[in-house]
């Protein structure tokens, strides 16, 4: 990645006390150039239609940054959408990924041509854009090293949350997430090497770290991420928002529901478990599938999960103490003693996890997960279920009545939600964008702009609870733009800790911090 033609901060010339505005469209057009045109346009309308607040000039930005996201069928003409949205909106900052499908309001646009854009007017806020290439190497033991990652991202007193885009084929993002979650805490030394936890005062707010994977293509450099007029095929963007009247918060809902008991590794290595709970691990998974119910069983062959513990400092665990993982591998080999034809594939016993043996010496075998384990962790068994995943979403988003209405939001849900999980499209989309703006009475027109309404998990966004008749449209609905993500990134856990997730829906929650 070349440097970004202009990573200073965006600092705008207007009074900190101003509210936050946002806007958001979605276009499906065939033609690439117009379905930019159309959204920029959009944005800009909705823009100047929110009167400036105190102490906004008349020569303050129209829009200080927009968040783009194209989905795969426009790749090749990321570029011109690029220079149509700058030449129509005109934003101070614009950040871009590509993905398999984009979002915006109620609807996902799946597997199909779609562009979605987020624009904003920031007052007082500055807004800072890095790559992920600009990042130091962090030593273990270098406060220093942390000091410059903070510079670099914008990491600072009156730090309100960061947006991360990445491509998954060239960013270790599981390694470059505990650095910025380590430069944004303070910390240095050797919790780099485990899930960061902040050493904060009690009751103290982090700043949020968020964002998704790009997902429009399954091989290096099929994915693009822009900033400004640069198009990059590699690497990863952040933005860090600082000061002014801003507040990001974050949702974090699970698409999986767990199976069996929480266990304890006792033997492995890196991905490989070859112990659970002092048992052989394959023989623990066994007898754990053949205790299943048939729809159970059925979720296990659409595919198999494995949850990692966040915390090992609970004694029960719930929704929001595990991270998913994919259940990537069976191997049957691990544990036994090494054959000859081994000497020519560079099989060693320190390459393999430590060994474990069944009667008379056979091998058990390992379970390989797309996680690096360590022996003491905790982990359960997961599968994908839509019917849990919908009453999360639910359950989340009405814990959301607490606070005021949101500005704007981003929506990050993994690609192996929508209808290949709900068998409809757009279920995450329009349960979040109901959840924030009441659909207009169907009989009298009216609406209830002032509270959210959250609709139950089973309903479409097309559908209504009363016998399914079309819902009306949305009072005052909020922005809402994003992609459907190879990977969400996402804080979980009581502590907060940062980590990529799949199966989830991850939603960044813009408000003024004045009113929250």
């Amino acid at each position: 990645m070349n440097p970004l033609p202009d990573s200073n901060p965006v600092r705008a010339q207007i009074a900190v006390g101003a509210a936050p505005v946002f806007a958001s469209a979605l276009s499906g057009h065939l033609d690439a150039r117009q379905a930019a045109v159309q959204v920029a346009r959009q944005c800009r309308a909705d823009l100047a239609a929110h009167p400036r607040g105190p102490g906004e000039g008349a020569d303050a930005p129209a829009c200080d940054l927009a968040i783009l996201f194209f989905s795969s069928h426009h790749i090749d003409d990321a570029r011109l959408i690029a220079e149509a949205i700058r030449t129509e909106l005109a934003p101070r900052v614009l950040v871009g990924v590509s993905g398999e499908s984009v979002v915006g309001g109620e609807t996902e646009l799946e597997r199909q041509p779609g562009v979605s854009l987020l624009a904003a007017r920031l007052p007082g806020v500055n807004v800072r854009v890095f790559k992920t290439d600009d990042l130091p190497v962090v030593r273990p033991d270098s406060a220093g090293d942390l000091d410059l990652v903070r510079r670099v991202a914008g990491f600072g007193p009156e730090h309100r949350g960061t947006v991360l885009l990445v491509d998954p084929f060239s960013v270790p993002v599981n390694a470059v997430l505990p650095i910025l979650a380590a430069a944004r805490d303070g910390q240095a030394g050797s919790t780099l090497l485990r899930p960061v936890r902040a050493a904060l005062r009690p009751g103290a707010r982090r700043a949020p770290i968020i964002g998704g994977v790009a997902s429009a293509s399954p091989r290096p450099g099929g994915n693009v991420l822009l900033v400004n007029d640069s198009i990059f095929r590699a690497g990863g963007v952040g933005v860090s928002f600082s000061g002014g009247n801003l507040r990001i918060d974050t949702l974090v809902s699970q698409g999986c529901k767990p199976i069996g008991k929480p266990m304890v590794v006792t033997a492995g290595k890196r991905q490989l478990i070859t112990a659970l709970g002092g048992r052989p691990a394959l023989e623990v998974l066994s007898e754990l599938l053949e205790s299943l119910d048939d729809e159970t069983k059925q979720q296990v062959r659409r595919g198999l999960f494995v949850g990692v513990a966040v915390s090992e400092y609970k004694s029960r665990f719930g929704r929001d103490d595990f991270v998913i993982r994919n259940l990537i591998g069976i191997d049957q080999s691990v544990g036994r003693p090494p054959k000859p034809e081994d000497e020519d594939s560079g099989w060693s016993p320190e390459s393999e996890a430590e060994p474990a043996r069944g009667p008379g010496g056979a091998g058990v075998g390992a379970i390989a997960v797309a996680h690096l384990l360590k022996v003491g962790q905790t982990v359960q068994f997961h599968v994908r279920d839509a019917r849990t995943a919908g009453e999360d979403l639910a359950m989340l988003l009405d814990a959301q009545r607490l606070h005021d209405r949101p500005s704007g939001l981003l929506l990050f849900t993994c690609n192996g939600r929508g209808s290949r999980l709900f068998n409809q499209a757009s279920h995450d989309a329009a349960m979040i964008a109901r959840a924030f703006a009441r659909p207009a009475d169907e009989t009298t027109g009216a609406g209830a702009p002032d509270g959210p309404a959250v609709l139950p998990a089973s309903l479409s966004g097309v559908a209504s609870a009363k016998g399914g008749r079309p819902l009306g449209p949305l009072v005052n609905p909020v922005p809402l733009a994003g992609f459907c993500a190879g990977g969400e990134i996402g804080p979980v856990g009581a502590e907060g800790d940062v980590y990529v997730h799949g199966q989830t829906a991850c939603l960044a929650i813009f408000r003024a911090a004045t009113s929250a």
